[in-house]
C-alpha cells in the first residue's frame, strides 16, 4: 500500500523538493499552496508523470479554520495521511527588534511556525493511530535546540523552540502507536539553491558555510526521506541540523587567502 505524504507549502522550495523525492520513493504527494497556484498545478502534473496520485489543495497553515479542510480533501483524495511534512512557516527576513514588531505580524509568526503545526499534527494523528504508522516532520533552524538568544529574530526563534519542545514531547506520547517526530533544521539556504541537487551545490562557493558550499534542496529532502522510511522507526524525538556547519546566530567566516 502506497504512502500518503501531506508536505505543506510544497509549490516550491525545500517543499518541493521533498515533494519530488518522497514521491520518486513511490508515495502519493498532496502538494499545499497558499499563493502559488500555478507553480502547484505544474508541481502535481509533474509529479503524476512519475506514476504516483497528487492533489494541490489551497491553504494558509497561519489561519486555523482551514486546517481541518486541507486535511478532509486529502484525506478524501488521496487516502489517510501517513507522512505529514510541515514545511511552510512565514519569516520576515528583514531584521528587528521585538518591540518594533506589530501584533498582527506577532501572532502570525506564532500561529504559521508553531499553533499551525500544532493543530494540523492533532488533524493528522487520528489517522496514523489507526493505521499503527506515521511519521511527522517540522521545521527548525541551525542551532534550535539550544534556544539561544537570536536578536532580531525574537519571534520566529521563539516560535521554533517552542516546536523543538513540542516534537519531543510529542515524539514520546506516540512512540507506542508506531508514530515517529522529529525535526529538520536547515542552514541558510536560499533562493534557486531551494530547488537545486547536492551536485549542483557543491559547483558553488559560500564563505559563510564552513563547508565551503551553500546547502541545497536535495540536502534537506534526502534527511526528510530518510527519516520518513519504514526502517527508520528507531529515530524518533530528534533535532537535526542540516546546515553544512553554519551557526545563523554566529556566523563563522572563510578567510580566503
Amino acid at each position: 500500500m502506497r504512502k500518503v505524504a501531506l508536505i505543506t507549502g510544497s509549490a516550491k522550495g525545500l517543499g518541493k523538493k521533498t515533494a519530488f523525492m518522497l514521491a520518486e520513493q513511490g508515495c502519493d504527494i498532496a502538494i499545499n499552496y497558499v499563493h502559488s497556484e500555478q507553480e502547484a498545478e505544474q508541481l502535481r502534473a509533474e509529479i503524476e508523470g512519475l506514476g504516483v496520485r497528487s492533489i494541490a489543495v489551497r491553504a494558509d497553515i497561519s489561519r486555523r479554520e482551514q486546517l481541518e479542510g486541507l486535511v478532509r480533501q486529502v484525506n478524501d483524495q488521496l487516502g489517510i495521511v501517513d507522512i505529514l511534512v510541515n514545511n511552510a512557516g512565514p519569516f520576515i527576513r528583514e531584521r528587528r527588534m521585538f518591540a518594533d514588531y506589530d501584533q498582527e505580524d506577532i501572532l502570525a509568526m506564532v500561529d504559521g511556525n508553531l499553533v499551525g503545526a500544532m493543530l494540523l499534527d492533532h488533524q493528522v494523528l487520528p489517522g496514523m493511530r489507526q493505521k499503527g504508522w506515521g511519521r511527522i516532520i517540522h521545521f527548525g533552524f541551525g542551532h534550535a535546540a539550544e534556544s539561544r538568544a537570536w536578536p532580531h529574530r525574537a519571534v520566529y526563534a521563539a516560535a521554533k523552540t517552542g516546536l523543538v519542545s513540542f516534537t519531543k514531547t510529542l515524539a514520546v506520547e506516540e512512540a507506542s502507536y508506531g508514530i515517529t517526530v522529529n525535526m529538520v533544521c536547515p542552514g541558510d539556504i536560499r533562493g534557486r539553491n531551494k530547488e537545486i541537487s547536492i551536485q549542483e551545490a557543491r559547483e558553488l562557493s559560500d564563505g559563510e558555510t564552513p563547508l565551503g558550499r551553500p546547502g541545497s534542496g536535495e540536502d534537506v529532502a534526502r534527511v526528510i526521506s530518510f527519516l520518513c522510511h519504514p526502517d527508520s522507526d528507531f529515530i524518533t524525538g530528534n533535532v537535526m541540523d542540516i546546515s553544512g556547519g553554519l551557526d545563523p546566530i554566529r556566523p563563522w567566516v572563510v578567510k580566503r587567502s
